[in-house]
């Protein structure tokens, strides 16, 4: 905690009071005002950049920079509203919202299930539906019952060959041993996926199949981009580069 000379340590207090009427009046979490009180002036800050700054603002860069605050310093908090949206209402729609923040808590099989009771009459050629379902059993190792519904999706012409189907059908193609199917799948994905994830799973396949110098080059490539990417999305991106450096060795 900063010390602070008396009149900045009474405006600090004036302003922790705001905000915690602020916290109170537009009904967020309630372990806001233990962080605004206990840990002033930081915590006034933290709950501003959170909370405040995303309203005033209201860029999309200001948003993702409060979204990743809020997760932060509360992970489970969208689990838990989707969760009581399911039970308030049982919607598709409300079924996908928990499935995802499920899925992002690593909770794949209660995601799975959500999936697949969503999967029927009007929603059962859903392309969200099938692909989440599909990724949902390659982090269970069902890749067996994962690629009928990949297969499913190939049909559909605006949904089979999109960056996250041929990620997931590449995965799919490596767990079954059907290699030369992975590697086409996956390479495409490589090239074509937003972010890092792609080339990163490229380059550990490449690896776990023997072709380390070609594992390398594709490390070498992640760190170029990573070189070049803004500050708010390095941490995950290194988390890929990372993960393919594992396997890479």
């Amino acid at each position: 905690m900063f010390s602070l000379p008396l009149p900045l340590l009474g405006l600090s207090f004036l302003i922790a009071i705001a905000l915690c009427v602020h916290v109170v009046r537009t009904g967020q979490q309630m372990y806001w005002l233990w962080i605004i009180l206990a840990f002033q002036p930081i915590g006034g800050i933290v709950y501003f950049v959170a909370v405040i700054g995303p309203e005033i603002w209201g860029g999309k860069t200001a948003r993702k920079v409060g979204q990743a605050a809020r997760k932060a310093l509360d992970p489970q908090r969208e689990y838990r509203e989707a969760a009581q949206a399911v039970d308030d209402a049982p919607t598709v729609a409300n079924r996908v919202r928990l499935a995802v923040a499920a899925t992002e808590l690593g909770k794949h099989a209660e995601a799975e299930r959500l999936y697949a009771d969503s999967l029927t009459g009007m929603y059962a050629d859903d392309a969200q539906l099938l692909l989440g379902r599909a990724n949902a059993l390659i982090e269970l190792s069902r890749p067996a019952e994962a690629l009928p519904l990949l297969e499913k999706l190939g049909e559909q012409p605006n949904a089979g060959r999109t960056p996250h189907t041929m990620l997931a059908l590449g995965r799919v193609y490596h767990a079954l041993g059907r290699e030369e199917q992975a590697d086409t799948a996956l390479r495409w994905a490589a090239d074509h996926y937003p972010g890092f994830e792609g080339i990163a799973r490229y380059a550990v396949f490449l690896a776990q199949t023997g072709r380390k110098d070609e594992a390398r080059a594709q490390l070498a490539e992640i760190d170029k981009r990573l070189a070049k990417t803004h500050s708010h999305f390095r941490k995950e991106a290194k988390s890929w580069r990372d993960f393919a450096a594992q396997a890479v060795g």
